[in-house]
């Protein structure tokens, strides 16, 4: 996987969610916040981050900094995905279907903010399990990582994309 620098990107980001997390100790609670946050160009380059902190504009901008390192290339096809693929991280399944143009993104919540930003405008997905965000947005991700266009499948295979699509 080669790196994508972030900085040549004109970048949009979305907060996706800001959890409230407690440490107790010997005088009470502490408080910190974590934000997970998905930033993306609307042209196939998505990343997740997350971040914590005291206040929570720093977790944001922690969780920004993450996911410009953590940018993958979203390989699309016309509006929408090449196939259909299941991604998995932790209890969080999310399946994943290319959709005929104009259909829009029918997702829910976390997976909705990365596919937007991904820049995928037709796609069906369904949460098969966990709907917490941290395991959807991850399994979105890993889905869309593992996407493969028929000309990279042409190629390791050795043949050509007529013998592929069939």
């Amino acid at each position: 996987m080669q790196q994508i620098d972030a900085s040549k990107l004109d970048l949009k980001e979305k907060v996706v969610a800001i959890n409230r997390v407690a440490k107790v100790v010997k005088g009470g609670r502490t408080f910190r916040f974590s934000a997970i946050v998905v930033i993306g160009d609307n042209n196939g380059h998505v990343g997740v981050g997350k971040g914590k902190s005291i206040e929570i504009p720093e977790a944001v901008r922690k969780a920004i900094e993450d996911a410009k390192k953590n940018l993958i290339t979203v390989p699309i096809v016309g509006t929408t995905i090449p196939h259909q693929i299941i991604g998995t991280s932790g209890a969080g399944t999310v399946l994943l279907m290319p959709a005929a143009a104009g259909t829009g993104v029918i997702a829910g919540g976390p997976a909705r903010a990365v596919l937007e930003l991904a820049g995928i405008k037709d796609i069906r997905t369904k949460s098969l399990r966990s709907n917490n965000p941290r395991n959807m947005v991850n399994a979105t991700i890993e889905g869309l990582s593992s996407l493969k266009t028929a000309e990279e499948v042409a190629k390791l295979r050795g043949k050509s994309v007529e013998e592929i699509i069939g």
